[in-house]
């Protein structure tokens, strides 16, 4: 019964993270852009006439698209390495557990089919589609149950192998599947799920003590059944227990908020140890009836997670110079151009620089973190946002540019007002390198971005920018606007509209020399 119990308990806290993530993205919009049309005061939010001198910085590290490669490579290479170690140590303590052969077939065998949590983690990193993830994992889960098939005696049928897989690999597949499905749920369900599993266990405990006090005769437990009758005292027993849980259940939420923002955690290895959590869930429930207590052995192999996550900036290549800092504009309500260009190149910029930006409804499933969704839930997301200039110095002076455990660097925001977003630009372009703005579409009536080139152009120590245009985009006027820079500071790079974007071209145009940035 305790077995099913947690299973039922980790279902049900999928579905509701899932749900959750929804809930909370939709919302977490709709406040960004009631608070970025919030009115302030007029004399606090006039810009600047002309820029601000630029701070006294370390020249940045030079970075060749080669590097970009190498370190994008190396990333996914840790990762894989790691699910490898921990799917053949998995394997290697379930086949004790059972009394099961351990030799190099069996082993190299099951760990092949047991190395499937790597793929979530490969999505994010990616940034796959819903569709890419979800045929990646069933392509996954059939190649297993072949490969199991092939592998085993004959003794053992292939329908015996499916129901067994669909167990031991089936079920933890469509958990990670719900939690990892679609950007809003990838950004925000995994973070929502351990509270709803402290909350759904509190449920459990609370029918588990009702049930427990009827059979014992306590008055007070057939009263309460009198009162609510016999399926409203279940469900009262059930969420009752939220009045107890629920301040703890927060606390727990803002504890993984405050390890997010310190850097004690990271968001690939926080859904890493997830994934592998509850991959591990089910052996360690079948090790129970034999082992009890001792079938948390079953959860050993996740001691390799803060090894690798140790080792892993002891080891990475240290580059001489700070990472370079990418400021990233572009034409707003154009969602699904931006969040493309993200997905492809911001990703791959962040294995060697920080990226800065101003925030948007466009990007929030791209850039909400751990610290954005318990700030938002505790009802503080409007003290994030830039009123006055001390607000802004608190904002930038908040900004993290170590890079994580596993060599990215994170994505720093400012959160402004419709009157106030001309301060942060400034601020944030004499503390940029290189900027990548995406003019795909411009039209002369985005007046945000002709000032925003117009600052661009003036900047004192920018290296380049990358301009994205494609056969919309108002070309005459933009430049126009621009034209007041130095030489071979803009790099207007073309785009075919609606074909993808050239990655290796722009993080070329990006990472190259400001004299060499000519594409047009």
């Amino acid at each position: 019964m305790l077995a099913g119990k947690i299973v039922t308990i980790l279902i049900l806290a999928t579905l509701l993270a899932a749900l959750g993530a929804w809930v909370v993205g939709w919302r977490y919009r709709a406040a960004m852009k009631r608070l970025m049309q919030a009115p302030v005061d007029a004399d606090s939010t006039a810009p600047s006439a002309s820029s601000p001198p630029a701070p006294e910085m370390a020249p940045p590290a030079r970075v060749t698209l080669a590097d970009n490669r190498r370190a994008h490579w190396r990333l996914l290479g840790w990762f894989c390495g790691l699910t490898l170690l921990i799917a053949l140590t998995r394997t290697v303590i379930t086949q004790w557990i059972a009394d099961g052969p351990i030799t190099i077939k069996t082993v190299a065998t099951l760990g092949a089919a047991y190395a499937w949590p790597v793929l979530p983690v490969l999505a994010v990193i990616g940034r796959w589609s819903r569709w890419r993830f979800v045929g990646a994992m069933l392509l996954w889960f059939v190649a297993a149950v072949a490969l199991l098939t092939w592998r085993t005696t004959e003794a053992v049928s292939f329908v015996q192998v499916l129901k067994w897989m669909s167990f031991d690999i089936g079920l933890p597949l469509l958990v990670v599947t719900a939690l990892c499905l679609g950007g809003t749920s990838r950004a925000i369900a995994p973070w929502l799920a351990p509270l709803f599993v402290l909350l759904l266990w509190s449920s459990q405990a609370g029918i588990d003590l009702l049930e427990i006090a009827f059979n014992a005769g306590s008055p007070i437990a057939h009263a309460f059944i009198n009162l609510f009758g016999g399926t409203g005292a279940i469900v009262a027993a059930a969420l009752l227990p939220w009045l107890i849980a629920g301040w703890p259940v927060r606390q727990v939420g803002r504890w993984l908020a405050h390890a997010y923002s310190r850097r004690a955690i990271s968001e690939l290895f926080y859904l890493f140890t997830a994934v592998w959590l509850i991959t591990l869930t089910g052996p360690a429930l079948g090790a129970i009836h034999n082992l009890g207590w001792g079938a948390l052995v079953v959860f050993t192999p996740l001691l390799w997670i803060p090894l690798a996550a140790w080792l892993m900036p002891h080891l990475a290549r240290k580059p001489e110079g700070r990472p370079p800092t990418l400021l990233v504009l572009r034409v707003f309500q154009q969602d699904a151009n931006v969040q493309a260009l993200f997905d492809k190149v911001i990703e791959r910029w962040r294995v060697n620089g920080n990226t800065v930006l101003i925030a948007g409804t466009d990007l929030v499933d791209r850039t909400i973190d751990a610290d954005d969704i318990f700030t938002f839930l505790d009802g503080h997301l409007g003290e994030r946002f830039i009123r006055h200039p001390a607000d802004l110095d608190a904002r930038l002076a908040a900004f993290e540019f170590q890079p994580d455990n596993d060599g990215r660097h994170r994505v720093n925001e400012c959160y402004c007002h419709d009157t106030t977003w001309q301060q942060a630009l400034d601020r944030l372009v004499v503390s940029s390198d290189v900027v990548l703005m995406d003019l795909r579409n411009f039209k002369v009536r985005n007046a945000g971005c002709i000032h925003e080139l117009n600052v661009l152009a003036r900047a004192s120590r920018l290296a380049r920018v990358v301009v994205l245009i494609n056969d919309e985009t108002e070309l005459a006027a933009a430049q126009a606007a621009a034209s007041g820079a130095p030489a071979a500071r803009f790099a207007w790079l073309a785009q075919r509209s609606g074909k993808k974007v050239e990655v290796a071209s722009v993080l070329a145009a990006l990472l190259a020399r400001a004299q060499h940035a000519s594409f047009i």
